[in-house]
């Protein structure tokens, strides 16, 4: 039997009927139709399907939906603001951070999330938040800098900087 939410996903509203075992993610990609939110592993383990709950880093491929209902969804498309992208994506391009995409948006997503929290974190601090995000292409070093650069973009030092 399905149940209707409303979902607040990229600060527009959704009403969708859905089964209440439905996970987050299929609802994202299927009903809503973004794409951008991948399903890597399904079971929580990589973080590509990582979207922010009310900021907070949430691996959406573990998670209800109907659990969802009323909170701020925002997912990889939510970030740009038509055409600019935010910081972070910009950051991401500008150290060379992005090879296949497919874990990308949960590495921005996750890394908003820290800079919102802490504009200047540590290189451990990083880490320690990207933990749950899983890279097969980079090695994370140009992630761990591209989250840095994000930092300085968003504080507004390093406007100047080279890529």
């Amino acid at each position: 039997m399905k149940k209707l939410i409303k979902l607040e996903i990229n600060g527009e509203n959704f009403d969708v009927a859905i089964s209440p075992a439905a996970y987050l993610i299929d609802v994202i990609r299927e009903t809503v139709g973004l794409s951008g939110t991948k399903k890597g592993c399904g079971v929580g383990d990589c973080g590509a399907c990582t979207v922010l709950i009310d900021g907070r880093p949430t691996l959406s491929c573990i998670t209800l939906a109907v659990a969802c209902a009323g909170k701020a969804i925002t997912t990889i498309e939510g970030l740009s603001r038509g055409s600019e992208l935010h910081p972070v994506q910009r950051a991401f391009i500008d150290k060379g951070a992005v090879q296949c995409g497919f874990c990308t948006p949960g590495m921005v997503l996750s890394s908003k999330a820290l800079l919102d929290e802490n504009p200047h974190p540590s290189q451990d601090e990083i880490k320690t938040a990207l933990a749950g995000n899983l890279c097969r292409c980079t090695g994370y070093a140009k992630i761990i800098e591209a989250v840095e650069h994000a930092g300085r973009l968003l504080s507004g030092e390093g406007c100047d900087e080279q890529a």
